[in-house]
Order: structure tokens, then sequence, then C-alpha cells
């Protein structure tokens, strides 16, 4: 699908399904994400949303449907989506500096028979500028904070500069003061034309850090502004009364 300027939409997913071991993570998904947009795919513990994010990557085999980025199949892209995984996923022991975490966001564009060159090292370095990491850009990645480990990975994915990056969770324990840096670095990626897809499982910022959000449970059940998606009776169907819903929760998402 294209948008009113008749671009491809940055991504368009349709009738995904991907099942593990004969049991469903997403059933016959279909969204259209728009350009330049900040977007938090939000729902229950299990309900997909890693799953989600792997299969636009083309991390996980679809059992049937498609993926599309800027208009073509995921599996013919190189270098157009940025990946940043959960810090779950990462061996924190591994003996690599900061500095060479952000360059390894360049290698999908170096050849294997060259090393990084003056503009792959300038563009690593802008993107932990653009972090505030770069007082740290020698130090070893295990001896950081979880916030300041979050913001490296999240500057390798700039160095790439890719026009999509998608986050898995990247605000999961990280102090106050670390997610507001992290949402600062997203927000003025986004004024710089990119388009952010980002796992966040705290409702009570999803309708101040996001343009849209993205209900899902297996199935997609909204898709939309966060006025149209943080409503009581649909969120009561999605958590099936896992969730205690305050009436000021569901106020922002209607402000």
């Amino acid at each position: 699908m294209t948008t009113k300027d008749n671009r491809p939409n940055a991504i368009d997913v349709r009738h995904l399904t991907v099942s593990y071991h004969a049991r469903a993570a997403l059933l016959d998904v279909s969204v259209s994400i728009e350009r330049d947009q900040l977007v938090g795919v939000i729902g229950p513990n299990g309900a997909g949303k890693s799953t989600f994010i792997k299969a636009v990557l083309g991390f996980v085999k679809p059992d049937i449907g498609t993926v599309q980025i800027n208009g073509m199949n995921v599996q013919k892209v190189k270098g157009q989506v940025a990946y940043v995984p959960q810090r779950g996923s990462v061996d924190w022991d591994f003996p690599i500096t900061v500095k060479e975490v952000a360059l390894m966001g360049r290698y999908q564009k170096i050849p294997w028979y060259t090393s990084p060159g003056k503009k792959d090292r300038q563009a690593a370095m802008e993107a932990l500028d653009m972090v505030r990491m770069t007082e740290f850009a020698d130090r070893q990645i295990g001896e950081l904070s979880g916030g300041q480990q979050q913001r490296v990975f999240l500057a390798r994915a700039l160095s790439q500069g890719s026009e999509i990056l998608l986050l898995d969770e990247p605000f999961a324990g990280v102090d106050a003061a670390t997610e507001r840096a992290i949402l600062e670095v997203l927000g003025r990626a986004k004024e710089s034309g990119k388009t952010l897809v980002v796992v966040h499982h705290d409702l009570a910022t999803a309708a101040e850090y996001f343009d849209k959000l993205l209900l899902i449970k297996q199935r997609l059940y909204a898709y939309g502004t966060p006025e149209m998606v943080l409503q009581e009776e649909l969120l009561s169907k999605v958590y099936e009364g896992r969730l205690r819903i305050f009436s000021d929760l569901v106020k922002k998402g209607a402000s």
C-alpha cells in the first residue's frame, strides 16, 4: 500500500500468522504503519509482541502472510531496518567496548573484505553522541549500568543509518531519568525522518510516548491514536481482568 504522496508505507503486514510448535503466536495480523511515526506495540505478556517485531525483521518465518518494508518483501530488504533487542538477550560479558558496539551498526554497509573506514567510525561516534554516551566510548560494555547499555545498543541501531528502527522493550529495567533520555532520542530520530516501532509494557505512559499504538494479543485488536486504542472496554477484553484500569489512564488516552 502507498501513502497520499505515493510513497509506500514503512511497514505493511498482511494476514501474518506465526506459530511455535503448533501453538499460535500471531493470528491473521494485518496492519500498515506509516512513515515518520513513533508507534508503541502493547499487549499482555505472551501476546506476541516480540514475535511481531521478529516477523517484521524476517527473523521468524510466518506460516502464512507477508511483510513488506518500504514496498519490498522483507527478505529482499538489507540495511533498511535496525533492531534493538531486549537487554536480557545480550551477552554483557563479551569483551567489547562501547564504541565497538556502536560500530557494529555499520557492518552491513562494509564489504567483507575490508575494515571500517573513517566514515563508519564517524557515524558510530555521532550515534554515541546522540545518546549521550561519548565519554564511555572506551568502556567495556559489561561495566555499564542497564540504562547505559540500552543507550549503547540504541546507538548501534542509529549508526546503521536505517529508515526504520524496531525496539523490543527499550525502557525495561531503566530508571526514570534514563527512560526520558531514551524517549528524547527516539523523538529526535522521528523528527529526522525515521519510523520507530517500540514494544512497550507500561500503559500509564503509552499515551504520552507514542503517536500511535498497536494493541495485540495474538490477533490485532486495534491500531490508531492513543485515544482510539486506550479505551476501557477494549483493554478489559484484551487483558481479561488482569489489568486494573484506572479512570485517569482512560482519560489520558482520551485527552
